[in-house]
Order: C-alpha cells, then sequence, then structure tokens
C-alpha cells in the first residue's frame, strides 16, 4: 500500500526526510508544505553570505554541481510534490489531514496524510524593545533575514553596526560585518561572549581575540531602547551608555515553533520543544518530528535537551525517513556540541563543562593545557587550549572546550567521539590517533589533555586554572609564584599582575634553596610544561605544597602586564 507523507517544513530535517525517504521507498507518495519562498538551504551558512565569503544566496541551496533546490528540482529529481508559500495551520489528528493557507491567494487547503512529519523549525526571539520596529533593525534566521541585511550593507550606508546578544549567532556575525569594515559593537546581559556555550574563562580567551579586533563588547549591560530620529535607526541606549547605530542585529536567542504541535494535543517538554521518542516519533503514533522544533536526550545525562543545530536535523530527518519506510532506525541523542570561526580563531565545546557536570552530580575534574597544533618546526604551527572534563569515579570523558589559531576543529570531533562513545580519560590518552608532522604533534594536543587530567585525578599533579588562581589571590590567598620562563620571554610575552620570582627552570635545583620551603608555590612559564618540570624538582627537594598554573601565560586569558 502507498503511503501518503506529509512533511510540514522545508528546510532541514524537512528536505532531508523527503530526499532519504524516496531513495530507501521511491513508492511513497511525498508532499512538503513549506511556508517560506525557499527550499532545503544551509541556514547555518548565512553568516557568511552576509559577510560577503558566499558570493551568491543561490550558492546556499544548490547541489554541490550547482542545481537549485527548488520545487520543480523536488518534483523532478526527488518526486516530491512541494507547496512552497503554504502555512500549515491545524492538524487533524482523527482524519489524518493538515489544513494550510495558500500565502499567496489566501486560499485555504487540505492535505491527507497517513504518516505526518512535522519540521517546523524556531524563530529568533524579538523582545519588546522600544525601537525594534525601526529600519535596519534585522534578526538573521532565514533566507529572506540575509538578503535584507546583504542589502543593507551593498547601499553603502552602512558604518555602525549593533549586535543585541552574545551567542553563537551573533559572535559569528561580527566577523561578517567586521571584514566589511564597519564598526561592530556587542551588547550582553553577561559578561562574557558565548554565556550558553562556553564557562566564563573560555570565554574570555574570545574577548580578547575580539580586542584585537577592534570590536567592543559591553557586558553585563541591558538594552533599554533602539534609538530613532526622524524614523531613522540612530543608536542603541543600554543602562549605561549610547552606542551609534546605523544597522542593528537582534540575536538575544530562538525559540522552537511549536504551535501547531501543541493545538493538536501533542506533549511538549519543559525545553518549549516538541517530545519524541528514539525513533523521533512523538505522542501520536502516526506523527514524527525533527529539527530545531524538538527535544531530544542528552548523550551524558539522558534528559531532555534542546539543541537547535542543522547538522543535528539533518541526521533526524535520516533517522523519521527510515522508520517512515519500516527499517527500524534510532536518534540516540547530543551531547551539546557547538563550533565557531571568530576570525583566525575556532572556538567550540562538548558535552558539559567542569561547573554544569557538578551540577548534574558528577564527581567533575578538569584541566586545561595549551600546545602546538603541529610541531614548532613545521610552517603554520599554530597554539590550541583545551579544557578537558571528566569523572574522577569512573574517568569518562564528560565534556571539553577548545580555542585558539591552531587547527582546533579536529581535536573537538576526537572529544565529541570520546564524550558520546564513553571513553575514559585513559583510553583518550592511548587512542591511536594519526601523525605526521603536518598535522599534529607526535603527542596530540588531545593526548596530552588525557595525560594531564590523568595526572591530576591520579594525585601526581596539582594545579589551579586561570580563574582558580585569580579568585584564590583576589580572596587573599599569597603563594609564592615561580616563573622558570628566561628573562627575555619575561619581558616578550608578559606577565601576571601578581608579585613572583623569576628562576629559569635551568637555574632551578642550584637556586630553588633561596626559596621559603614554609610558602605555597605556584609554578608556570609559557604553556606550563616547564612548570609541570619545576613542580618535580621542588617537591624532590622538599617542597610539599606545589601546584602549577594550568596553560602557563598562554593559557592567561586575563589582562597581563608587558
Amino acid at each position: 500500500m502507498v503511503k501518503k507523507v506529509l512533511i510540514i517544513g522545508g528546510v532541514a530535517c524537512g528536505g532531508k526526510t523527503a530526499a532519504r525517504l524516496m531513495r530507501i521507498d521511491p513508492e511513497a507518495e511525498v508532499t512538503i508544505l513549506e511556508k517560506g519562498e525557499f527550499l532545503s538551504y544551509a541556514g547555518c551558512g548565512l553568516p557568511y553570505y552576509v559577510g560577503g565569503v558566499v558570493k551568491e544566496y543561490k550558492d546556499l541551496m544548490s547541489t554541490p554541481i550547482g542545481v537549485i533546490r527548488d520545487a520543480t528540482f523536488f518534483r523532478k529529481v526527488k518526486h516530491v510534490d512541494v507547496h512552497t508559500s503554504h502555512l500549515a495551520t491545524r492538524i487533524d489528528r482523527k482524519n489524518h489531514t493538515v489544513a494550510a493557507l495558500d500565502v499567496a491567494s489566501g486560499e485555504e487547503k487540505t492535505f491527507p496524510y497517513d504518516k505526518l512529519v512535522i519540521a517546523t523549525g524556531a524563530s529568533p526571539i524579538r523582545p519588546p524593545i522600544p525601537g525594534a520596529d525601526l529600519p535596519r533593525v534585522f534578526t538573521l534566521w532565514n533566507m529572506p533575514d540575509a538578503l535584507a541585511m546583504r542589502s543593507a550593507i551593498d547601499s553603502g550606508n552602512m558604518k555602525r553596526a549593533v549586535i543585541i546578544g552574545g551567542g553563537l549567532i551573533g559572535m559569528e556575525v561580527v566577523e561578517a560585518l567586521s571584514n566589511q569594515g564597519l564598526d561592530v559593537s556587542v551588547v550582553d546581559l553577561l559578561e562574557t561572549p558565548l554565556p550558553a556555550m562556553m564557562d566564563e574563562e573560555f570565554g574570555m580567551y574570545l574577548l580578547k581575540a575580539l580586542k584585537t579586533k577592534g570590536v567592543n563588547f559591553y557586558g553585563g549591560e541591558k538594552v533599554q531602547e533602539i534609538v530613532g530620529c526622524n524614523g531613522e535607526l540612530s543608536a542603541v541606549r543600554t543602562d549605561k551608555r549610547e552606542i551609534p547605530a546605523d544597522m542593528v542585529l537582534m540575536a538575544v536567542g530562538v525559540r522552537p515553533n511549536t504551535a501547531i504541535a501543541k493545538e493538536a494535543g501533542l506533549e511538549i517538554g519543559d525545553k518549549g520543544g516538541i517530545l519524541v521518542d528514539l525513533h523521533m516519533k512523538t505522542s501520536d503514533p502516526d506523527i514524527y518530528a525533527g529539527g530545531d522544533c524538538v527535544e531530544v536526550d542528552h548523550v551524558l545525562t539522558g534528559e531532555k535537551t534542546w539543541q537547535p543545530m542543522g547538522s543535528v536535523a539533518n541526521r533526524q530527518g535520516r533517522v523519521i525517513a527510515d522508520n517512515i519506510a519500516g527499517i527500524p532506525s534510532t536518534f540516540h541523542g547530543v551531547a551539546g556540541t557547538a563550533i565557531m570561526k571568530a576570525f583566525e580563531y575556532t572556538i567550540g565545546k562538548t558535552g558539559q563543562t567542569k561547573e554544569q557536570a557538578l551540577a548534574k552530580e558528577f564527581e567533575a575534574e578538569a584541566v586545561t593545557i595549551v600546545d602546538a597544533d603541529t610541531p614548532h618546526f613545521m610552517p603554520g604551527s599554530a597554539s590550541i587550549t583545551i579544557r578537558l572534563v571528566a569523572d574522577r569515579r569512573t574517568r569518562k570523558v564528560l565534556g571539553a572546550q577548545v580555542f585558539g589559531p591552531g587547527r582546533a576543529d579536529k581535536r573537538l570531533d576526537i572529544l565529541v567521539t570520546a564524550v558520546t562513545g564513553g571513553l575514559t580519560i585513559d583510553m583518550l590518552g592511548n587512542t591511536d590517533v594519526a601523525y605526521a608532522p603536518p598535522y599534529s604533534t607526535a603527542l596530540d594536543p588531545v593526548t596530552h589533555a588525557a595525560n594531564a587530567l590523568k595526572n591530576k585525578i591520579d594525585g601526581l599533579m596539582a594545579s589551579l586554572s586561570p580563574s582558580e588562581l585569580k579568585q584564590k589571590i583576589e580572596g587573599g590567598w599569597n603563594p609564592l609564584l615561580v616563573d622558570v620562563r628566561t628573562p627575555d620571554e619575561i619581558r616578550t610575552q608578559g606577565q601576571l599582575p601578581y608579585e613572583f620570582v623569576n628562576i629559569p627552570l635551568g637555574m632551578l635545583w642550584e637556586k630553588a634553596k633561596e626559596l621559603p620551603q614554609n610558602r605555597e608555590v605556584v609554578t608556570y612559564c609559557k604553556i606550563s610544561v616547564r612548570g609541570w618540570d619545576a613542580c618535580a624538582i621542588l617537591s624532590r627537594l622538599g617542597f610539599e605544597r606545589v601546584s602549577v598554573l594550568e596553560g602557563g601565560i598562554a593559557g592567561w586569558p586575563f589582562d597581563l602586564v608587558k
């Protein structure tokens, strides 16, 4: 019997479901209802179109050989019937029909289904800020948004841009606008960028990078008004300042589009998304849902979470199609993985931070390391900072954050695999990652991170993260800081803003007797490899309370003294 499959939404999850289903069940009758004009486009590529990296918007909705994925493509190649500009308004679960409004004609139509797929995505949040309806106040979530922003930039009249919101979308657009020659400012309620993604320390790394690019970040400020003059945008007013603006991007977050599912009586989760099982089936056995409108399991905690991401939506679309076609297939959840490019830096996260893991009652421990992505003798070698989190009891990897100009993306993918696969730090430290000098050091940065965390958990090394050291000193702790770099390194690399003793590592055996043994000691160097050696030397010489500053000077996210 031929199945009638109706899909509401034709971008990531909806388009993937249709394409996959027609490959494995070509007898199915598949129809897509898409409220917009554009189909199956790469939404995550929109900032790169705005920034001019992607020259033509059609490139975001074409196949690798340049064929546009429009209604004609889906009909001729996929044998899928597509109705663009059709807004689904009501699901009749009893009669297995969906009512939809033809936006162009105003006509309401009815579409039958045997199996229904809800892929309605999410929508940007527009807080009720006075002036938010002024011209050139944008959001960036779909193709029309990107076309409008691109048109404004191409007018040549945009000189100053203000981004309201320091999350993933806002930060991705920073580079896009800055590279177009605009003066860019960001305002966020929290003190550091990417607060929902990274801990404050890694947010500080990004903040320092933004400052070097001339980007203003006003953290801890609330937007009170978008100011207009004679109906034209002129500034953004916060509770602390007024920032001149020719254009504004509202990037304070998104929420799942679930109104039609709620009205139909489908179960909705605490995060506001549609609840689905491992087969992406809703509380109605004939209705599936996927993409940005659903909640799924977190691979570490098993709790429902919401992760709006094009990659996730495509994987879910494949699972939905398999199950409709009678192929048992499951979606096992997400790890909270995210990555972005900020100028020459990569910043990413998977799993949980130490603080998040502790809140979930894991016995979490973490370590921060700084290492080169390739050997120092290879041209282009650059640094990566990794913060690795594991459970003390099970030794399983719980999460990681990465940052730096080095090739951090492949390291993040290794760490995603470790989190998802339940690897221990021992297994991760012995993973046979590929090695050749153009690609990695002999011991990969991920290997170094795993080994450092093993040392810490096993009691072989005491260490402090930069934030921990700063907080303890500012709280009144008075350790003896021992910098084992050379004087030339200190002059060129900078130094901590605290009193310290400088003894180059090669002189430490001889000079250590001059140090008071009754003081707690913290050692460090550029990346604290020599700092770790210094810990061992001092411990052998009878110093009982010695720890190392994780990441050294290179990993210090706060201001240094030059």
